[in-house]
């Protein structure tokens, strides 16, 4: 499997964040397999990241400054996944293809694709006349399915004025669509109805005459035709996804919806929230910033009460427990967009380097403190029985860690997810092994700057072959690519080289 290609600038580093949901989405379609699927994406993306790259080289040495007209990104890598996956049944991997998919690649509707420009699909050639932004919000608004407040966030417009920029975009593809339906070499028969298609198509009150409907009907070319020039009734998300993409685009268009629908889409685990993805449904009651600032301030006046109450030992234990549920479930922070550096992936179902119980934190239960306090310690005559992590019966305070992990949760779509590991070691190392475990039993699929194992719910990261060594006080980060159901909590149980580490908040 190739490597993801190293970012060279923030747009390239973006594109992991915004476009690997719609793309992993696109290549499961494509695929017979979760693991095919992690791959023929992985292959996209780079194939894509070439041709964006080749394509501001080639802008740059014309000098006139003007960025060439071309798909925007998302399409651009759904195209690269179409591409890859025709490069992957002449190879022989055919196999692992959707069998659906494998007849379309040897048909005409796949040869439209990579034949002669003036006779690709009518959608294809009308999104990549436009210029890029007003091909982005079309995009966005038709096919991600995402709402208006949600794409006028994405691309910086006013909220207020990003529906009638729309409706303008809208009325653009249709005259890019228009004049390229013109310029189709095409028989008369056809040629004789193009005026009267146009006509028909411009109204949403207009009938559609018998004859041409009958047409229409035979002639695959004025039906694609009809469906891009016909705004109203709302085919335009069906014809953009169908011509742009090819085949599997009304499936992926379905996909894009639901997501949208459950607020998974974007790559953000916030998104239903921040980017008004719940638009369209019954309005709910939220706590507002200062509803939220009060509450936190009254619940700490009672946990500072209750802290100071002179209860029995096990009663403030009992505080301290609850003090830490409130916090075991606290969400992770949303980083800024990263993008996984060119380092091969290994996987494994064999046993770990480490078992889930050999490093763990000297606390005698998992609720005697909060979830990833990097800065605060298990206290108290309530910690570790005697002998167990080589600690005293009587000790009142467990030894500071020698590292500290920071796991975050960089992008979550509905069945995966993306995650970054930032490890801090206070001693010097030669090489590095972290283990951890997972509570609800996700998968990790694909890893970048380590290699790693895995045994059921136990992960092991190993360094790669150029971040063995860690100096002291030194950091290593790695990340990787995961898979969820039901539930997707951070992980826990971190060791370092077999040795407890805590994680940091």
């Amino acid at each position: 499997m190739p490597d993801l290609p190293t970012p060279q600038n923030a747009a390239e580093a973006a594109l992991l964040s915004e476009c690997w949901d719609a793309v992993l989405s696109y290549a499961d379609l494509c695929t017979s397999g979760s693991a095919s699927a992690t791959q023929l994406a992985t292959e996209a993306f780079t194939h894509g990241i070439d041709e964006l790259r080749a394509a501001t080289a080639a802008s740059k040495s014309t000098g006139t400054g003007r960025r060439a007209l071309r798909l925007p990104r998302i399409p651009l890598l759904l195209a690269s996944v179409r591409t890859v996956a025709a490069a992957w049944e002449t190879s022989g991997l055919g196999h692992r293809l959707d069998p659906d998919l494998r007849l379309w690649l040897h048909s005409d509707k796949a040869a439209r694709y990579i034949g002669p420009p003036l006779h690709r699909p009518l959608a294809l050639r009308g999104l990549r006349d436009m210029q890029e932004p007003d091909a982005v919000l079309l995009w966005l608004a038709e096919v991600e399915s995402l709402p208006m407040s949600a794409v006028a966030r994405r691309l910086g417009l006013d909220p207020a004025a990003a529906s009638s920029e729309l409706a303008q975009v809208r009325a653009l593809f249709r005259d890019r669509c228009h004049r390229n339906h013109l310029d189709t070499p095409m028989d008369a028969y056809c040629r004789s109805y193009a005026r009267l298609l146009d006509a028909v198509t411009r109204s949403p009150s207009a009938e559609t005459p018998e004859d041409l409907s009958r047409h229409m009907a035979r002639c695959v070319e004025c039906a694609e035709a009809a469906a891009c020039l016909r705004l109203h009734g709302g085919g335009l998300p069906a014809a953009l996804s169908s011509g742009v993409i090819g085949w599997g685009g009304l499936a992926y268009l379905e996909r894009r919806r639901r997501a949208a629908e459950a607020g998974m889409i974007g790559g953000r685990t916030d998104a239903a929230v921040d980017t008004g993805l719940n638009e369209g449904k019954p309005v709910r009651p939220r706590i507002g910033r200062t509803g939220i600032l009060v509450t936190a301030v009254l619940v700490s006046a009672l946990a500072l009460t209750v802290s100071l109450m002179p209860f029995g030992g096990s009663k403030g234990g009992d505080a301290n427990a609850a003090q830490g549920e409130s916090t075991d479930g606290q969400s992770v922070a949303d980083p800024g967009p990263s993008f996984p550096s060119g380092s091969k992936t290994k996987s494994g179902t064999g046993s770990g380097s480490g078992s889930g119980t050999a490093g763990s934190p000297a606390v005698a239960d998992s609720t005697s403190r909060p979830a990833g306090n990097s800065d605060q310690e298990a206290q108290g005559e309530s910690s570790s029985p005697a002998g167990k992590h080589g600690g005293a019966k009587g000790s009142t305070k467990s030894a500071a860690p020698d590292c500290r992990v920071k796991y975050e949760i960089v992008s979550e779509w509905p069945d995966g997810f993306q995650a970054s590991v930032t490890v801090t070691s206070t001693k010097a190392l030669a090489t590095w092994s972290l283990g951890w475990t997972f509570k609800d039993g996700q998968r990790v699929g694909q890893m970048w700057d380590g290699t790693f194992t895995q045994d059921d719910s136990h992960v092991t990261a190993t360094a790669a072959d150029y971040n063995k060594t860690v100096a002291a006080n030194g950091t290593v980060t790695f990340g990787f690519l995961g898979s969820w159901t039901g539930s997707n909590s951070a992980a826990r149980d971190f060791t370092l080289n077999a040795a407890s580490c805590q994680a940091a908040g």
